[in-house]
């Protein structure tokens, strides 16, 4: 047996070895992030919902979210690259997956690429999840609290309908079996994104498809999106995102705004609305101060409008690039009834926390 043993894994290093250098893998890199903080809250459940009570407990992925993933490129020769991507969410805490129905939840993707272009297919983000990277405020982060993300990127929409090819109840952030390609020439970005609803019958069921677009020119950056999704009647739900970001010095500014409005059928709809406003400084190389403020309005055919605003502020110590500590702070006022009732109209909440990149 240590003999088959031995002669196999010689062979399988020849072959290697033999392969031509654009078939060899390039490049293999495995990545992620651990996040973990004790949080206090008063007036928001585990989940940051309205609740009457107060909370302390141990919260994964307070700033960012813990995730685990490999990715890849392969030169195939001509300057164009073979490149795939798989990434999971996990539960730092607790060791378990995010999402027990999907094992690569956040990303699962294959395709070309070369000096300007990228063609994908797979599982991706949506293009206005791409978008907040570089307008939002907090660039993302606080992912299940910040409502550039949760409202208007959709991750948490609070929909009765499920619109686009998702995978997951209430979610348009990620897309099942959709079709990615990005553009890059100077200082411009364009991408074009379609998710097949895959409906036996009709292509228009759970599809989705968008545009993005973003200049970047030194220290400034514009960019938009719009998107588009049906559910499973081909009702749509339609939706955009526009920002702004601008560095000076040691001072980072970012300003956007989200609209969506989803047509819930018997002529009933939900319109949501995100405004942002944020800066953050580096005091020192190592340190980091965030405030940002965000407005959430809604409307609904059925209710009074109601919506909630929330101030979050953040300091980070970077030990490295790797590792670093964390303090957060943030006030939610609920307005005209938006926490239902017998829940508290103005909810706080304190962590702190550490989080390490690999």
């Amino acid at each position: 047996m240590k003999k088959e043993l031995g002669a196999l894994c010689a062979a399988l290093a020849a072959a290697t070895l033999a392969m031509p250098a654009a078939a060899q893998l390039k490049d293999f890199t495995v990545y992620g992030v651990m996040d973990l903080g004790v949080r206090r809250s008063s007036g928001l459940s585990d989940t940051h919902q309205p609740t009457a009570t107060s909370l302390t407990s141990m919260s994964n992925g307070i700033v960012d979210a813990s995730r685990w993933g490999v990715r890849g490129i392969t030169p195939l020769g001509g300057g164009v690259n073979t490149v795939w991507e798989l990434e999971s969410g996990i539960n730092a805490d607790t060791g378990t997956q995010s999402h027990a129905s999907k094992y690569f939840d956040r990303a699962s993707w294959i395709g070309l690429q070369n000096q300007s272009e990228t063609l994908t297919l797979g599982r991706h983000s949506s293009l206005l999840a791409d978008t907040l990277s570089t307008i939002d405020p907090l660039q993302k982060r606080f992912p299940d609290f910040n409502p550039n993300v949760t409202i208007g990127a959709l991750s948490q929409p609070g929909l009765s309908n499920q619109y686009g090819n998702g995978g997951l109840a209430g979610n348009a952030y990620w897309l099942d079996n959709s079709v990615k390609y990005t553009s890059r020439t100077n200082h411009f970005r364009l991408s074009a994104m379609y998710g097949f609803g895959e409906q036996a019958g009709d292509r228009k069921p759970l599809s989705s498809g968008g545009l993005l677009f973003s200049v970047e020119d030194r220290d400034m950056i514009i960019s938009g999106a719009y998107q588009t999704f049906k559910d499973s009647e081909s009702r749509a739900l339609k939706a955009w995102t526009v920002g702004s970001s601008y560095k000076s010095g040691t001072v980072r500014f970012a300003a956007s705004a989200a609209r969506s409005e989803a047509d819930l059928g018997s002529s009933l709809s939900t319109i949501q609305r995100v405004y942002s406003l944020g800066a953050t400084m580096s005091t020192t190389t190592k340190t980091d101060w965030t405030l940002a403020y965000y407005k959430v309005t809604r409307e609904r055919s059925q209710y009074a409008d109601d919506g909630y605003n929330r101030l979050i502020a953040l300091y980070e110590y970077k030990f490295s690039y790797r590792t670093k500590l964390y303090a957060e702070f943030d006030v939610t006022n609920w307005n005209d009834g938006y926490q239902g009732a017998g829940n508290k109209s103005r909810a706080t909440g304190f962590g702190v926390g550490m989080q390490y990149r690999f």
